[in-house]
């Protein structure tokens, strides 16, 4: 590989990245302007294993906002993010697949006498992010939610633990 063709590569790696960041932050923000901006124009997103919807960003951003209206606290945290760029036929490069794991405590933001939150639900799974390059950068074309596991924490464990 040439410097230009590697400085490029870690270019969109960084950008690739950022957007999968972006994500979260428009989901625990509940900034659902900015989280239909991060969509290609046909992106879809897939939420059916947690429960949710599969459709046009718009269809599911509208889902999400209703569904996390009463959870007010939220944190994802995306990990071991797997990056393979151009893996679809006849690729250019301008295509990207991210896969990553994520852990997402969520609350309705009661407080114990100290003033500190305890999350009131917590799942985690995996990310499929689907991404391409457009003229305004990269973009999402598809997120699929592959939901593993949830729970409720377990009251009495915390009050020993306090």
């Amino acid at each position: 590989m040439t410097q230009r063709v590697e400085l490029a590569t870690v270019r969109d790696r960084l950008a690739v990245d950022e957007l999968v960041t972006e994500y979260a932050v428009a989901v625990d923000d509940g900034d659902w302007t900015a989280f239909r901006a991060l969509f290609a124009v046909d992106g879809r997103a897939d939420y059916r294993s947690a429960g949710g919807v599969e459709g046009d960003v718009a269809t599911v951003a509208a889902w999400l906002a209703e569904s996390l209206g009463g959870l007010p606290l939220r944190q994802h945290l995306i990990v071991n993010r797997r990056v393979r760029f151009g893996i679809w036929e006849q690729d250019t490069g301008d295509t990207a697949m991210v896969q990553a794991d994520y852990v997402n405590p969520m609350g309705r933001g009661a407080t114990d006498d100290r003033g500190v939150a305890a999350p009131d639900f917590v799942c985690g799974g995996r990310y499929a992010f689907a991404m391409v390059r457009t003229r305004d950068g990269w973009r999402l074309s598809e997120v699929v939610v592959r939901e593993k596991w949830r729970r409720l924490p377990d009251r009495r464990a915390a009050d020993v633990i306090n």
